[in-house]
């Protein structure tokens, strides 16, 4: 029952749970949700399932992101259309959002940087207003501490009160002058004024140039300060001071046009090339703003100027804090301190081009530019629908591709593409419908190549059935022959006519002789194999019509006990080979076309006298190996059957010898070649004397094998027919 019970959850899981990585996250997931549930407990248990929890969840991120990236490249990229989408995406699209961004990002950072350069630029004007203003100041009270022109020798501080404009706005700006006699104050008057800085510093007591003007820090306080310098008659340094408190009035004149400034009271190192703008050495720029917004150091921060809304979606807020330039006054060593400007582009872009933004010109220019915005968006538009339809096209081909070749994949070979468009793709599908017409036409060929082997095979089965199979050896000769054809078929041929005495008062029937036969037809293939087999039967049928001529003949005359012994077959026709060819060409002649003949090698063998008696019609002349290591060539006969009509055949007779071996051959045994020429009579002949006493289809066999040797791995030139026949 427990068994039944697992087998059927083991089933459920395997049907209900993935497997690969979709199981391998799914298991994670339940881990970590366990996990999860796990590191909430109190003491170490908590934290070591809060650390186990921790890699699970490292390891669910990773798999996720393989099984994603599986998911996708299987599903949503097999197809070829959201291929071409993700492509023209990741190049058409994807470069100019990134061009986008970086210009984007680069327009932020300028319009920044040229909000903070107008801020800088506004109080470095101020300073330098206020350095000349002190520079005509110094002159005048120089030439009063000289004497030279009527006053009294020192006058306490005064305070002066200026009203500078920026953009049409009008802004009351106090400042407060100051003179030293070799670094002491001349009549303290009003000590305590904020806009000045406490005392006169060390290093600027006897300054290189006698003049410093710029934004100094002193006790916490932002001063904006012109000194100058003039050595009296009496040689007394005389030091002229005006300085300006940095407070929102001062901002707001800095800010004006521009949206909000304010000024961070804090000492930030410079690196090493002190620049106008200054830089911040092992702080970040968010440390630092972080450091400012603290007051570190100072009473705060001080602003000028106010937020401003913007006139569109685009005019977004340009928020950029970077340093400007300033000088501890106690010390005099160079420092930054930290200006942060919130603008937006178009006060940025008034400031810039100012009252240009008037006028014809410029309306024509912005129109221009408006018209070429459009114009451009037209044609990214124009641009994504070519896209568009150039990937429909290019999918759809695929598409009917695809479609077509699983038609082809179930054996519809008709199917055909419909084919409209005259561009590469509709090329591409022409041509499959060309191969698929070439496939189908192919397929039938084929079917018909099979049906045209089956029948060559049947020819071969026929035409194999025409050799002997079971050669009975004679008491005084034995016999062997062999044919390998070229081609399926072979245009060679070889026969063994056993030749019997008639049965009479119950004794056995008795070999008398045999006829040999061994042909070569014109040519190869088919053709040569038709031409053999009528070969074949004409020499059976013209034996076999003389056995029943002399027998009937016989019976007539009553002469059937008395044929001298040599048995009631009646084989005298064969005992003249010549008389045989000439029926044979007379046959061959008209009944075959002109330009089709045969060699052909005809003999009778008779058992009682071991005489050959034989006729060569153009064959080539098979050899008689005698013991003593003589050669007989069988040459008497005529030229070849079936080319003329009227021939006559001379005969030939050769007594056979114990161990004579008489060896007939056609052309294919002698005629292959290789590097080395022919293999040639005296190679055959060779094998044949070194295997002569085994027995004749080991001899065959020996042939064979150094034929094959010989020609190698090439293609077997021509039939090979093989003869042989032993006297015992």
């Amino acid at each position: 029952m427990q068994g039944g019970t697992g087998a059927r959850v083991a089933d459920w899981v395997r049907t209900h749970i993935p497997s690969g990585l979709a199981g391998a996250a799914f298991w994670l997931a339940l881990q970590f949700c366990v996990l999860v549930g796990l590191s909430r407990l109190p003491g170490e248990f908590g934290k070591f399932f809060g650390v186990v929890e921790f890699f699970v969840g490292v390891a669910l991120v990773v798999v996720g992101v393989a099984l994603a990236v599986q998911l996708v490249r299987k599903h949503m990229l097999w197809s070829l259309r959201n291929k071409l989408v993700v492509t023209y995406l990741l190049i058409g699209v994807a470069p100019v959002v990134l061009f986008a961004t970086l210009v984007l990002i680069s327009a932020y950072i300028a319009a920044g940087q040229f909000a903070i350069h107008l801020a800088d630029s506004r109080l470095q004007s101020e300073v330098e207003q206020m350095s000349a203003e002190n520079g005509h100041r110094a002159d005048f009270l120089a030439l009063v501490m000289n004497g030279n022109l009527p006053g009294p020798a020192a006058g306490p501080s005064t305070t002066s009160e200026s009203v500078r404009g920026t953009d049409g706005e009008r802004f009351k700006l106090h400042s407060t002058t100051t003179t030293y006699v070799d670094g002491a104050r001349v009549a303290t008057g009003t000590n305590g004024d904020s806009n000045t800085p406490f005392g006169l510093p060390l290093w600027a007591a006897n300054l290189h140039g006698g003049e410093f003007h710029g934004m100094v820090i002193d006790g916490g306080k932002l001063y904006l300060v012109a000194l100058n310098q003039q050595r009296l008659h009496d040689k007394r340094m005389f030091t002229v001071v005006d300085s300006m408190s940095v407070n929102s009035t001062l901002m707001d004149m800095v800010a004006a046009g521009l949206g909000r400034a304010v000024l961070f009271p804090l000492r930030i190192e410079n690196s090493d090339e002190t620049t106008q703008s200054g830089g911040f050495k092992r702080e970040s720029r968010a440390r630092t703003l972080e450091k400012a917004e603290e007051g570190h150091g100072a009473g705060g921060p001080i602003e000028g100027g106010g937020e401003v809304r913007g006139v569109n979606l685009a005019d977004i807020r340009v928020r950029f804090l970077s340093t400007v330039a300033m000088t501890e006054w106690d010390t005099g060593a160079p420092y930054g301190v930290a200006i942060e400007v919130d603008s937006r582009p178009s006060l940025l872009y008034r400031q810039l081009f100012g009252g240009s933004l008037g006028g014809i010109v410029t309306s024509v220019i912005r129109l221009f530019l408006i018209v070429l915005c459009v114009v451009f968006a037209l044609i990214e538009l124009l641009a994504l629908w070519m896209a568009i339809r150039l990937s429909k096209t290019i999918t759809a081909s695929v598409s009917d591709l695809y479609q077509a070749t699983q038609q082809i994949d179930k054996g519809s070979l008709s199917h055909r593409i419909g084919v409209e468009r005259t561009d590469q793709l509709a090329e591409l599908s022409r041509s499959f419908n060309k191969m698929a017409e070439s496939l189908e036409r192919l397929i039938e060929e084929q079917k018909e190549k099979e049906r045209l082997q089956n029948e060559i095979s049947i020819a071969q089965e026929v035409q194999a059935n025409l050799f002997p199979h079971h050669i009975s050896n004679l008491k005084t000769l034995e016999l062997h022959g062999v044919c390998r054809p070229a081609r399926s078929v072979s245009g060679d041929y070889y026969d063994f006519l056993v030749f019997h005495e008639e049965a009479h008062n119950g004794h056995a029937r008795r070999e008398t002789g045999v006829g040999i036969a061994i042909g070569d037809i014109s040519g190869k293939g088919i053709s040569a194999a038709l031409l053999m087999a009528t070969l074949h039967s004409a020499v059976r049928a013209y034996r076999f019509a003389s056995e029943e001529l002399v027998y009937s003949e016989s019976v007539v005359d009553g002469l059937m006990s008395s044929r001298d012994g040599r048995g009631g077959d009646c084989d005298e026709l064969f005992h003249s080979p010549g008389r045989i060819l000439s029926l044979l060409n007379r046959h061959l002649y008209r009944s075959t076309q002109p330009e089709k003949y045969a060699t052909l090698f005809l003999a009778h063998y008779d058992v009682e006298s071991s005489l050959m008696t034989y006729s060569n019609a153009g064959q080539l002349p098979p050899l008689v190996l005698g013991r003593d290591g003589a050669v007989r060539r069988l040459d008497q006969g005529g030229t070849v059957v079936g080319l003329m009509d009227g021939m006559r055949y001379e005969e030939g007779r050769v007594q056979m010898q114990p161990g004579d071996i008489m060896v007939a051959y056609s052309d294919g045994v002698t005629e292959p070649e290789n590097d080395f020429g022919e293999f040639g009579e005296e190679r055959m002949i060779e094998v044949i004397r070194r295997y002569r006493d085994q027995p004749l289809h080991v001899i065959s066999t020996q042939v064979m094998h150094a034929l094959d040797a010989w020609i190698g791995a090439a293609e077997q030139p021509d039939d090979i027919t093989l003869v042989l026949a032993r006297q015992m």
